[in-house]
């Protein structure tokens, strides 16, 4: 009878015992498994912040992407064309972080962003064939050409020959640029001629003016190359001396803008452009750095 007595009371010990070790374990483990899904989470996440707008903007973009991303491997940065008219209306649309812009805000754009970056200045350069005969143009006479009243080389002291001209597409920063300096655009109304040979980016501009005899185009003066001649505007060339001392008349700001609310990531791929050690990385890919102007 003791005997019996004696091992049940051991039994409900035993199976105490048991199961308090293993509410321990529970519990043991169950905070061990919440501390683990927080720092694998935060480890293993990667934010993109996506760029879409002016290709002009786009080469300096993807530099200072990759600079950026090598020393931050939590961030990706995308970068995207499609054209400085693209780039507030991406922003709306929730397409992109970073709207990037070759031209200054128009008025209908203002409201759909929250704030805007200088992040570099650019000159656009005058580019013609190599077989074209001149070293100097002036504003008016680029504005004859690019309107259709100057067709023939001789009018502005080069050979007897037709101009070929050659455009970005409407809603380029760079023809915007253009245009509005030269007063190729009068009244909001861009009167290139419907002649153009047009073309959707800087790098084609080059391209068809160095295979297009007796051509003219404008390009951005980071794209400049051997393959074509760049001639003085006005008696200056273009460069980033010039472009910053306000000699050179035909330049244009670079542009991020953002809208009302930003996430940190792109805060802090702003921050690091805008920063010294960012715009060294602008003047290293051949653009004008600006400080940390805004």
């Amino acid at each position: 009878m003791m005997k019996r007595k004696l091992n049940k009371g051991l039994r409900i010990v035993l199976t105490a015992g048991l199961c308090a070790v293993m509410g321990m374990a529970v519990l043991t483990g169950c905070g061990s498994s919440d501390k683990g899904s927080s720092d694998s989470g935060s480890s293993s996440s990667t934010k993109t912040v996506t760029i879409a707008g002016s290709t002009s903007v786009q080469p300096l973009s993807e530099v200072l992407g990759e600079k950026y991303s090598k020393e931050h491997s939590d961030v990706k940065i995308d970068v995207q064309g499609g054209g400085s008219g693209e780039a507030v209306k991406s922003l709306k649309e929730g397409i992109c972080q970073i709207g990037a812009l070759s031209r200054d805000l128009e008025a209908e754009e203002k409201s759909d962003v929250g704030k805007q970056y200088t992040i570099a200045k650019d000159g656009v350069a005058i580019v013609v064939n190599k077989d074209v005969n001149i070293d100097d143009i002036t504003l008016d006479q680029l504005k004859d050409i690019y309107t259709g009243k100057i067709t023939n080389w001789k009018d502005v002291g080069g050979d007897d020959a037709d101009i070929a001209v050659v455009s970005r597409e409407e809603g380029s920063g760079t023809r915007g640029a253009f245009t509005e300096i030269t007063g190729v655009t009068k009244d909001d109304k861009d009167n290139t001629t419907k002649d153009a040979l047009v073309q959707s980016s800087t790098g084609a501009v080059v391209k068809t003016v160095k295979s297009t005899p007796n051509s003219i185009g404008y390009v951005s003066l980071e794209a400049v190359d051997d393959s074509v001649k760049a001639v003085k505007v006005e008696g200056v060339d273009a460069s980033a001396d010039t472009v910053l001392d306000g000699t050179y008349k035909i330049s244009r700001p670079f542009i991020y803008v953002v809208g009302d609310k930003v996430d940190n990531a792109t805060q802090d791929y702003i921050d690091y452009v805008m920063s010294d050690e960012g715009q060294k990385e602008v003047e290293k890919a051949g653009f004008i750095p600006v400080g940390n102007n805004k």
